[in-house]
């Protein structure tokens, strides 16, 4: 499975790079997550409940980041454990790029599945997968806007207009994205 989407941020490059590496920021954005602890530099566990169709279980999983060029990108491989319910894992690649508007974050997810999970289809699968990657943005916009309240001033309120995700096949990919982009990666991970 690969997936990618770009979104464009309202806040300025170095608060994205920040927000994204802050596992406070990504456990209060990512649907279903109750733990993102570092285990070593550049090493985190996560879980995760989730969700899909008939199946609901708790997941387990490490992400570890490599290839690190702060403040503009990284790749994140991961995987994760789900017990009977299933695994995941894959790699993540994360961008952070100026543009004319501010920022835009691109990115980049290939991922396998298996167990249970991959038996409930993948129409089902990419529809989580994409609900849960536009939870993370708007929940991810969200903590931003109350974090710097400065960079929303002059955005319009109802939808965040600026903001935009455009996905390949239908699935946006996460992020740990995130970060999204990782913290999607991680969603993947844990499926």
């Amino acid at each position: 499975m690969e997936m990618q989407g770009t979104r464009q941020l309202a806040i300025t490059h170095q608060q994205s790079w920040e927000a994204l590496n802050d596992p406070a920021v990504l456990k209060l954005c990512i649907p279903g997550c109750d733990k993102i602890e570092a285990t070593g530099e550049n090493q985190y566990s996560i879980g995760v409940s989730l969700k899909i169709g008939p199946l609901a279980a708790k997941f387990a999983g490490k992400i570890v980041l490599s290839d690190i060029h702060p403040p503009n990108s990284y790749t994140i491989s991961f995987e994760g454990q789900g017990g009977p319910a299933g695994f995941g894992k894959g790699n993540a690649k994360v961008q952070l790029t100026p543009n004319a508007d501010g920022h835009e974050l691109a990115y980049t997810v290939q991922a396998s599945v298996g167990g249970k999970i991959a038996q409930v289809g993948q129409r089902l699968i990419d529809g989580v997968a994409k609900s849960m990657t536009e939870d993370f943005f708007k929940r991810f916009d969200e903590e931003m806007q109350k974090r710097h309240p400065e960079a929303y001033a002059d955005k319009v309120a109802v939808d965040n207009p600026a903001s935009t995700n455009r996905g390949v096949g239908g699935i946006p990919s996460w992020a740990w994205l995130v970060v999204g982009a990782a913290v999607i990666a991680a969603y993947f991970a844990l499926r």
